[in-house]
């Protein structure tokens, strides 16, 4: 198979069969980003040639009779027949042209015809090199499930990390996929908005959200690298790091606010206190663990472990 450098994926796409269709982000601009910092290229597209020859490796080895055997013996479906769900792997594949991400999801089909669904991580701008009608269809041939990294919707902290995009662009776009048919996951990075400024950035956030249909919200914590953009930032005094306990009350406002029914879950390495749950349901249990952590831990002990994080 071709996978180029460390690949990154949802922790829920973990039974999808992952193809590589894109290398690295378009964007590829973001301050606090360093994820395809080592690639030599910062965005290209995967060979037509490539794509394929992946889709005929893996129905080959799918297809083994080894692992149909193994299969049978333990009562489970044939292994290709259990490729439900294909996830394109690359910064953000969905800036790819209609066309493309059609040609994609026919090959997909073809090789795969038990496949029912197909994702991939998306830009809030990728949707707007395509018509109402197209993303009709994509959602027809199998789209569905972007994890989008929304960050936040704080104007000053997407501006200031350069996203490329406001508020109202999440608005305008993920509503096109609402009205589309293609669901949609949302990530928060909780500490962007900068010290003293989390509140806020929660408040407004939930906001926005409250009017849109994310199924997910999956919630990392800031991690400042060395090698980032927004490292020189604060080295030259043009921007301060929110607190340990600033982004756990943060969070906590953030599922205080959110009125939409959704899954929350703060589960990456980044975060020293997980949570997930469903709100609304869950909120009072949520809540609950995050004021907990913010009275019995300390600043200290919590930036000893942001320090000591050494990836993502």
């Amino acid at each position: 198979m071709h996978y180029t450098g460390t690949i990154w994926r949802p922790p829920y796409e973990a039974n999808s069969l992952l193809l590589e269709v894109t290398i690295g982000c378009t964007h590829h601009r973001c301050k606090f980003c360093t994820l395809y910092s080592g690639l030599p290229a910062p965005f290209r597209l995967s060979p037509l040639a490539d794509v394929e020859a992946d889709l005929l490796e893996a129905q080959t080895a799918l297809h083994s009779p080894r692992l149909r055997a193994e299969a049978r013996m333990q009562g489970l479906p044939d292994p290709a027949a259990a490729v439900r769900r294909v996830y394109l792997v690359g910064g953000n594949p969905f800036v790819l042209s209609f066309r493309r991400l059609e040609t994609l999801a026919e090959r997909i089909h073809a090789y795969f015809p038990a496949c029912r669904t197909i994702g991939c991580f998306a830009r809030v701008t990728d949707m707007a090199n395509k018509s109402d009608q197209e993303l009709r269809q994509l959602a027809r041939l199998g789209y569905d499930g972007l994890p989008i990294g929304v960050e936040t919707a704080d104007r000053l902290a997407l501006a200031f990390m350069d996203k490329g995009y406001g508020p109202e662009d999440i608005l305008t776009q993920c509503r096109r996929l609402d009205e589309a048919g293609i669901g949609y996951h949302f990530f928060y990075l909780a500490g962007i908005s900068g010290a003293g400024r989390g509140e806020e950035g929660a408040k407004l956030s939930a906001a926005l959200f409250n009017q849109l249909r994310p199924q997910r919200l999956g919630v990392s914590m800031l991690t400042v690298y060395q090698n980032s953009r927004l490292y020189g930032e604060i080295q030259a005094g043009r921007w301060r790091e929110a607190g340990e306990l600033e982004k756990l009350r943060e969070l906590e406002v953030l599922a205080g606010c959110l009125e939409i029914p959704i899954w929350l879950a703060a589960l990456g390495a980044s975060n020293a206190v997980p949570i997930q749950g469903t709100l609304p349901q869950d909120r009072e249990r949520l809540l609950r663990t995050l004021q907990e952590a913010q009275a019995t831990l300390r600043e200290e002990e919590l930036r000893r472990y942001r320090v000591t994080l050494p990836h993502l």
